[in-house]
């Protein structure tokens, strides 16, 4: 099945999937959010599929704003299950790529904190996941 996605819709796959990622920074006070930010975006990077192409393609439109983490989450949190909601419409197999992806993405944002997920890191990790499966 060919999906054709808008040009909207594609920005919305991609805030919503690199919201995910600036989340998971964030959230992680302990550690490096830079090296956060920095795993997560390369999983994303290496999505294959259409969600690959998206995610990889230049653009401006990616747009992450607030100045605080939970102004950040009100917009991102609500974007992920739009995402979902609106591939699962199109393409359920491309919403499971998507999905996927995202929980690869904030796995590997995780991973660069040293020993257990800190409660602040696993609590952002249930949002996101809720958040994708709201749909």
């Amino acid at each position: 099945m060919s999906l054709t996605l808008t040009d909207q819709d594609k920005a919305t796959l991609r805030t919503a999937a690199y919201g995910a990622v600036s989340l998971m920074a964030a959230a992680d006070a302990t550690g490096s959010p830079h090296k956060s930010a920095t795993e997560g975006s390369i999983a994303l990077s290496s999505a294959t599929g259409l969600v690959g192409h998206i995610l990889a393609a230049k653009s401006n439109d990616i747009h992450l704003y607030g100045k605080t983490t939970a102004a950040l989450a009100d917009h991102v949190l609500p974007a992920l299950t739009e995402a979902m909601s609106l591939l699962k419409q199109h393409d359920p197999a491309e919403a499971d790529n998507f999905r996927n992806t995202v929980i690869i993405a904030i796995d590997a944002a995780a991973r660069t904190h040293r020993g257990p997920l800190s409660p602040t890191l696993a609590e952002m990790t249930r949002k996101i996941t809720e958040a994708l499966d709201a749909a």
